[in-house]
């Protein structure tokens, strides 16, 4: 059984979830970069001007108090009031394809009850699995049925299963509702100290929206390069200086049931900024000093631009694994939340979360 367990669970879960010493295991930075496969707006000339610096007390997530370079490491979405970090002791059934998550109402009653099952339409985003949440829960006196709330899930591990990530959405409230992420590595890493490296991989993600219900969900292709030790002499710390580069590109945004909406997608946000687009925006890394630490954690600014102005904007957090100096199982898992307007719907805001597990 595959396991993520968010940090509620983390002590009572070490020995049975592998990962050893303070690796347990459940389950930002200056300069923006022009995006690459932008088309120039035929009615505006170019800035030169490369951005303005991030302010940023390099804050990762909640997960393991201790991470070393030889370990595990798990993080979670942090906890708000408002409905982050709720979804917790996630546990995905390899044999039976199931999925379940604790904390949050009207989802079958987990982890006791019904669990989260894959999918009909579609099955996955890309390589990773799609599960939901029953359609209903019995009254536990009368059998009668109540209706749950429409829980979506994307689970993701890599080939070698040392890299995963969950993450756990709702389309019922008016607001973004309920639910969490959590992504983890199962085993240390070894870092290179210079050169170069790029990794590709797939992305999906779940959409939920401020000011309306519902979900979507929305794929891409993911690519992360890193020059190790980049900013050379710029900061103090280990691996402070490598530059970490990442693009989601080609994006698609489907219904639940499947059916592709990025065309709609497409025309809106064209109309809304006045101008001719062929696909959705890159989502792109910001780059600069202090986005990588000694643990193989990476964390900074993600942000996508339409007709030269800033479009999205959230962050990414990833977990390096595995032996980068000689190819065998160098690998990166990671989670990328970003908010936007709907260029769809008038008030509404939509939230994508996404993870990725990308390879050299």
């Amino acid at each position: 059984m595959n396991r993520i367990v968010t940090l509620v669970l983390a002590l009572s879960l070490v020995a049975g979830c592998g990962g050893g010493g303070g690796g347990s295991n459940p389950l930002d930075r200056p300069n923006e970069e022009t995006d690459p496969d932008a088309t120039p707006d035929p009615d505006t000339t170019p800035d030169p001007d490369t951005g303005t610096p991030i302010e940023s007390d390099r804050t990762l997530p909640p997960g393991t108090a201790n991470p070393t370079p030889n370990d595990g490491i798990f993080r979670t979405e942090p906890f708000t009031e408002e409905g982050n970090g709720y979804a917790n002791s996630i546990v995905r059934d390899s044999a039976t394809d199931t999925f379940f998550v604790d904390g949050l109402a009207f989802d079958g009653s987990q982890a006791d009850g019904v669990a989260f099952a894959r999918s009909s339409a579609p099955g996955s985003l890309g390589t990773y699995a799609l599960y939901e949440a029953p359609v209903t829960h019995p009254d536990f006196l009368t059998d009668n049925p109540i209706g749950q709330f429409d829980h979506r899930a994307l689970y993701g591990v890599s080939d070698s299963g040392n890299s995963e990530f969950a993450i756990v959405r709702t389309g019922n409230y008016i607001g973004y509702g309920f639910g969490g992420f959590v992504y983890q590595r199962n085993n240390g890493v070894v870092l290179p100290t210079e050169g170069q490296a790029t990794y590709s991989g797939d992305y999906g993600a779940i959409r939920d929206f401020d000011g309306a219900g519902g979900t979507q969900y929305a794929t891409g292709n993911m690519t992360v390069d890193i020059d190790f030790d980049g900013f050379s002499g710029t900061c103090t710390g280990v691996s402070c200086a490598d530059a970490v580069r990442g693009y989601v590109r080609d994006r698609r945004i489907y219904a639940p049931d499947g059916t592709d909406l990025t065309q709609t997608y497409v025309d809106a946000l064209a109309d809304a900024n006045d101008t001719t687009l062929t696909g959705l925006p890159t989502l792109i890394f910001k780059v600069g000093p202090g986005a990588s630490d000694g643990n193989g954690e990476l964390t900074g600014d993600v942000f996508s631009t339409v007709a030269g102005e800033e479009f999205e904007t959230g962050n990414y957090y990833a977990i390096m694994s595995g032996d980068h100096t000689t190819g065998a199982g160098g690998e990166i898992v990671g989670v990328i939340v970003v908010e936007g307007d709907d260029p769809t719907a008038d008030g509404v805001t939509v939230r994508e979360t996404g993870g990725f597990i990308v390879t050299r």
